[in-house]
């Protein structure tokens, strides 16, 4: 009998269909490496930014409530990278197009890479806070060979693949949450629990767009690359249900956490300093010793899925190859962050315009997704391993063209704010907006009479990405 245990080895797919010979895996399996991903430290650092927003605690919390409920999303996603054994944006092919799909999948690329900045800028943050409470004074030069080091050890489990990032992130949730634990518990008499004023109506939809762009939303366009090798029998219901809870509940837990750390030490400019403030010593070298090792394995999670994005768009390039551009990018990047010092700006802009392109691609995708089920309740994806008949798909392109200008037209950032914003006295709509005005768009184009129309049975043009046929025709 073959055994099909995923064990940690150098995965060699890229956006290619996963053959179902080659499935494995369960969905509480993806659920907790969700949850390994999540338990981290930027999780508390945008619970601190909501305080930073002016939001009171019961908004706060309020807001993380919401915006988490967007995992359920994460969770709709993941259901067609088990259904068609390929990577999200290999599906979004088949619902805009084989040229339809690569701007949306440029703008995934660079909200990959924003991420992998953000990561690399806490581990250096982490790094220098090690080296300064051992007595090392961290100068530019030093800082600038932190940036490269950990730019080099991000780029290692991403190029292993797979089964190695998620038995990591599995491996992780039993520390982090241990560590977490202990840090809520001594950070709990600090909190002055009085309610403060409250934010304006404006700041609190702000902050629940910042939780949603953070947290499932922001996490979808990634989710069918790791629900993939799922087999396709898989129950729905299970998958969406491991997804959200193991999304949901710790980022939750974790951003509230965020906001009680925010009200104990308001004047901090970043995740780490302060800290040494109101935890002692030994734990503050714990944590940051984690957060480095929790910061490389979640950006596996965002080299690994930015690698197979790149592929979607069109890059003859393969996966490894991918991992290494990237991981050059987001050093030059990071460095450039971390010689700015305004940390909390870039995060609260970066998550805040990324939702432009994002909410309206997943009511586009989750709009398709609920389409097919109507149509095909039994197989989701039929022709998933046929090639991409149509160039463009025009109710997709065009319900993401205008569900991005919708969400542009109602967001308020610090460099931009729509008129529809500026209208409302700053209330950010962009992710109700925008979600609603894609997928609304896109049924009303698509309608429900027949098929896609996307895929076709011509197996001979399929071109092999990643593996050792890559250009060559399958």
């Amino acid at each position: 009998m073959t055994d099909h245990r995923p064990r940690i080895a150098v995965e060699r797919r890229g956006i290619e269909h996963i053959p179902e010979s080659e499935r494995h895996g369960k969905p509480w399996q993806v659920g907790a490496m969700w949850s390994g991903l999540i338990l981290n430290v930027l999780s508390v650092v945008y619970g601190t930014i909501l305080v930073a927003l002016g939001l009171n605690w019961w908004q706060a919390l309020a807001a993380i409530v919401l915006g988490n409920l967007t995992w359920v999303l994460t969770g709709l996603v993941s259901v067609a990278g088990a259904a068609a054994g390929t990577t999200t944006f290999g599906v979004t092919q088949l619902v805009f197009g084989r040229l339809g799909v690569r701007p949306v999948a440029f703008f995934n690329w660079i909200m990959m890479l924003g991420y992998e900045v953000l990561d690399l800028v806490v581990m250096v943050l982490a790094a220098s806070a090690l080296l300064e409470m051992a007595g090392v004074t961290v100068s530019d030069p030093m800082q600038l060979g932190l940036v490269v080091g950990l730019s080099v050890a991000q780029a290692i489990l991403p190029l292993l693949g797979h089964s190695a990032v998620t038995k990591v992130l599995r491996f992780l949730v039993l520390p982090f949450a241990a560590i977490f634990l202990i840090m809520a518990w001594l950070v709990a008499d600090q909190v002055d629990a009085g309610v403060s004023e409250p934010g304006s109506l404006a700041m609190f939809l702000g902050g629940v767009a910042l939780v949603a762009s953070c947290s499932g939303l922001g996490w979808a366009s990634s989710s069918a690359d790791y629900s993939r090798y799922l087999p396709a029998s898989t129950s729905r219901r299970r998958i969406v249900g491991s997804v959200a809870i193991g999304g949901a509940v710790p980022q939750m837990l974790l951003m509230t956490l965020g906001v009680a750390i925010a009200m104990a030490m308001p004047d901090a400019t970043d995740p780490i300093s302060g800290l040494a403030t109101i935890f002692p010593t030994w734990l503050v070298v714990i944590y940051l010793l984690l957060v480095i090792v929790q910061m490389v394995s979640l950006n596996a999670v965002d080299l690994y899925s930015s690698g197979v994005t790149l592929q979607a768009m069109g890059v003859r390039i393969r996966r490894w190859q991918a991992v290494m551009l990237d991981g050059i990018i987001c050093g030059v990047v990071g460095a450039m962050v971390v010689f700015s010092g305004d940390f909390y700006t870039f995060v609260n802009n970066f998550l805040l315009f990324m939702i432009v392109w994002f909410a309206p691609w997943t009511g586009v995708f989750v709009a398709d997704l609920w389409r097919r089920r109507a149509l095909h309740r039994d197989t989701l994806y039929p022709d998933a391993t046929a090639p991409v008949r149509r160039d463009w798909s025009s109710p997709a392109v065009t319900a993401q063209i205008l569900g991005m200008l919708a969400a542009a037209a109602c967001i308020n950032t610090s460099i931009f704010v729509g008129p529809v914003a500026s209208g409302l006295d700053g209330a950010d709509l962009s992710v109700i907006v925008g979600l609603a005005v894609g997928a609304t768009t896109y049924l009303i184009m698509a309608g429900r009479s027949a098929d896609s129309g996307s895929t076709s049975n011509r197996t001979n043009d399929m071109v092999v990405v990643d593996g050792d046929r890559e250009g060559e025709k399958a």
